[in-house]
């Protein structure tokens, strides 16, 4: 359940963002996703760059992944609203499910809130079976706990099957 606040809260609320491109330049990409995300929040942690296989469609390119932690003032549906805008300035184009794309920007987390409305569902419904997302995730904030489960990042990192994330060399 989402709370009611004034808009001119001062208060900030704990964020974790996901990051993903498979599509054009996908470092440029990624970093003009954290540029863009600095408009929305305060970036507190950036994870290193990591190569994944696609999941779900494996017929497409390699992604690379990263995640970034940090607070924002702006409320979960508000801050959805700006990530979306953000993947289409950075030339997101509709693409079928789970399908190649330039950028992708996932809210993981938000405070320890569960949110489930028809545009937003928080904690990420699909966290703790996506290694490309768990991987940088746990190197930036391993004891994080899932709010349904509390269940710690790096726990439900290392419970899932073959790791095949590749972390570069590059970073953001």
């Amino acid at each position: 359940m989402m709370r009611a606040m004034p808009a001119n809260t001062a208060l900030t609320h704990k964020i974790a963002i996901a990051l993903g491109s498979n599509l054009g330049d996908r470092l440029a990409s990624l970093r003009a996703a954290v540029q863009g995300l600095a408009d929305y929040m305060e970036i507190t942690a950036i994870s290193p760059v990591y190569e994944t296989p696609p999941l779900y469609v494996t017929d497409q390119p390699s992604f690379l992944n990263a995640a970034v932690t940090g607070t924002t003032k702006l409320e979960p549906l508000p801050l959805l609203r700006a990530v979306k805008d953000l993947e289409n300035d950075l030339g997101r184009k509709p693409s079928f499910h789970y399908g190649p794309r330039e950028i992708d920007i996932d809210i993981l987390f938000y405070d320890d809130d569960m949110v489930n409305v028809p545009e937003l569902i928080l904690p990420h419904p699909r966290l703790a079976e996506r290694e490309f997302v768990l991987r940088p995730l746990a190197d930036i904030a391993p004891d994080w706990r899932h709010p349904q489960t509390g269940v710690k990042i790096a726990t439900i990192l290392a419970q899932l099957p073959d790791p095949s994330a590749r972390k570069l060399k590059e970073n953001l």
